[in-house]
């Protein structure tokens, strides 16, 4: 068995351990998201912390971990009144990206279930992570229901199996730890509240701690065994401190000063709902414990709103997650109690600081900066300098944009597609294991041989292959491809600022449908993919904020970019349909012959039924309508800015679906 790197080996990421061991004194808290980029010891603290972990006393042979001093009477594998117990070390089970739902709940047999009426029941890993750690890493990579499922059972502390009718119930609690990447796509809001704590890691920019960090990484490669056991007095003494806090834990008073800081801080900051009371409240709780007092002080309830509110507070996903410690300070203050922190620094073991700064602003934005001769920015005839970015207008709620037809892509909220979760259309033969039974053609591929097979009781006899898998309908996410003229006919500010106002509306969309998103500007002579397609919505938002205009329009240039986008993306994931939007005047300069090329690069998207939709940005009172013929060479439609709010194109779908039919 690989030696796991000691726990209090990794250097700095004060917020991450703490926030771990506060979990490890008290599951209640609600599990740890850590948010951060690659490289930062998220993975390498979670498997740390599980020898850490006091050994549990389990019932031998069940496998649903019960505790023989308080076995669950509804376990599958029970009764175990009077069973002696066994000590078996914490376990720590990982919940691999790509699990299907029968793997992370469990299954049941089917067939076994029908035909003599019993509970055959297959435990998942949430029966194995039971009274230990559940660990997602890439946690916002995992398919929403699943998500849904591991925080339903997180929350309520069992795990329920519903199988036409048939269902099994068993106890599943465990400290659960998700890690992410959010340059790879960002969780919903909805589920993002769920976990009881976040923080947020990166990088130490010092270069004393980084050379530590090497030097302790390359002697635990050279000998993992050896460098382990130089750490291993380090690991008993908080191995001890963790088992000291549990049993304090109880004693620990939350006296009404504490909770009035809680719900005042709480209330300063505008979290939704009450979980973030509660959270705190349990936090603050577990610090006190970790800092062996019987009683929550004010620098508890601090500690506890740095680590509980940050991802709270995120209303969308161009938000950026933090907490002004200002505020906060001035709110526990105001509350009762002077909110600085422990002036000794130690009462927090080894967390000692807490929360993210609130990132710098930056430029305010207004457009008042240094223009090209001009007034309203427009370059002249020959081409024009580069002019500095517009801002983005206000976004708003747009209307859905859909691919026609049925796909078979990835879950999420677009376009209909055959998925695992919908409502039920029909019924196939099962490829491989049976998911979602459809009882009825079950029962009727079944029915005529009945006598054939010796009936005689009142069961049905069913076999393997009369059972038939239920086909449904839902929705799935796409791939939107926003191909962006940036050129200096697009360049008016005002109207620039529009543009990227619609734009940003549509990422909003896009994020809130689970889509896939891509970037493609052209401008100048040339076309550039400012962003691959990815799941991380809000760094095509900080793309577009950055995003330069000036020059000629190469509208074939953006095209057949676009073109090669949709090619390799299709060989990477063949399932996800692409929806195309361009947002252009329709104008097409540059090189020879601009017009044709761009006619023809638009004609390769509709001899391949791609679906697309043609933002038309044109203004003033002569419009020449070149976007609209540009939407017909594409096979899509074309929609202008002031169309594209939700209020504005009610008959834009059918629009899209009729062209492309």
């Amino acid at each position: 068995m690989t030696t796991p790197f000691p726990f209090t080996a990794v250097v700095g990421q004060d917020d991450l351990r703490l926030a771990l061991l506060l979990n490890a004194v008290s599951p209640s808290v609600g599990g740890v998201l850590v948010r951060g980029e690659k490289g930062t010891a998220k993975s390498t603290a979670v498997r740390a912390l599980t020898a850490l972990l006091p050994e549990v006393a389990v019932v031998p042979g069940c496998r649903f971990s019960c505790d023989p001093a308080a076995p669950d009477p509804g376990c599958p594998d029970g009764p175990h009144e009077g069973t002696a117990g066994a000590a078996r070390p914490a376990r720590m089970v990982e919940l691999p990206v790509g699990a299907s739902e029968d793997r992370l709940v469990g299954a049941l047999d089917i067939e076994r279930a029908l035909a003599e009426g019993v509970k055959a029941f297959e435990p998942g890993l949430l029966a194995a992570a039971h009274r230990g750690i559940l660990y997602v890493d890439e946690v916002n990579l995992l398919h929403d229901h699943l998500v849904d499922l591991l925080l339903d059972a997180a929350a309520m502390g069992a795990s329920y199996v519903e199988r036409e009718g048939v269902s099994v119930r068993h106890a599943a609690r465990f400290l659960l730890v998700g890690t992410m990447n959010p340059e790879e796509g960002e969780l919903r809001p909805q589920l993002l509240d769920r976990f009881g704590l976040t923080v947020e890691v990166t990088a130490s920019r010092e270069p004393d701690q980084r050379v530590e960090v090497v030097r302790r990484r390359l002697a635990y490669d050279d000998d993992p065994a050896g460098f382990a056991a130089r750490w291993a007095g380090e690991e008993a003494a908080v191995r001890q401190r963790i088992v000291a806090a549990r049993e304090l834990l109880p004693s620990v008073r939350l006296g009404d000063g504490a909770l009035r800081q809680i719900a005042a801080t709480c209330a300063a900051f505008e979290v939704d709902g009450m979980r973030a009371d509660i959270v705190m409240a349990r936090t603050a709780t577990a610090l006190a414990a970790w800092a062996g007092r019987t009683e929550v002080l004010a620098e508890d309830v601090r500690q506890a709103a740095l680590l509980a509110l940050p991802h709270r507070r995120r209303r969308n996903p161009f938000d950026a997650p933090g907490l002004d410690e200002e505020k906060l300070d001035e709110t526990l203050e105001e509350s009762g109690g002077d909110g600085g922190p422990d002036p000794d620094g130690d009462g927090d073991g080894p967390g000692g600081g807490g929360g993210q700064p609130e990132p710098d602003e930056g430029p305010t934005g207004d457009d008042t900066g240094a223009r090209p001769e001009g007034g309203e920015g427009v370059p002249a005839p020959g081409g024009g300098g580069e002019q500095s970015p517009a801002r983005a207008a206000e976004p708003f709620r747009t209307k859905v944009l859909s691919v026609p037809g049925i796909g078979e892509g990835a879950a999420g909220r677009r376009s209909r597609a055959r998925t695992e979760h919908g409502r039920t259309t029909g019924a196939r033969r099962p490829e491989g294991t049976l998911t979602k039974l459809h009882l009825a053609a079950t029962v009727r591929a079944a029915a005529p041989h009945q006598r054939a097979r010796g009936r005689s009781g009142r069961g049905l006899v069913v076999r393997r292959d009369d059972l038939r898998q239920a086909t449904r309908e839902g929705r799935e996410g796409n791939l939107v491809l926003f191909v962006v003229d940036a050129s200096g006919s697009m360049a008016a500010r005002q109207r620039m600022g529009a543009v990227k106002g619609a734009v940003l509306s549509l990422l909003l969309d896009a994020y809130q449908r689970r889509d896939k998103v891509g970037l493609v500007t052209f401008r100048g002579s040339a076309a550039d993919v400012a962003l691959p397609p990815t799941s991380s919505v809000d760094a095509a938002a900080a793309r577009l904020e950055s995003l330069p205009t000036g020059g000629r329009t190469p509208l074939a240039a953006g095209l057949l970019k676009a073109h090669d986008v949709l090619r390799v993306e299709r060989l990477r994931d063949p399932a996800r349909r692409p929806l195309v939007v361009v947002v252009t005047d329709g104008r097409a300069t540059g090189g020879p012959e601009p017009v044709a090329l761009a006619s023809r690069a638009a004609r390769l998207f509709a001899a391949e039924g791609v679906a697309s939709v043609v933002v038309d940005c044109e203004s003033g009172p002569v419009r020449l309508g070149l976007a609209g013929r540009l939407a017909g060479e594409l096979g899509g439609t074309a929609v202008t800015l002031d169309e594209l709010r939700a209020d504005s194109i009610a008959g834009l779908v059918k629009d899209v679906q009729r062209r492309a039919a």
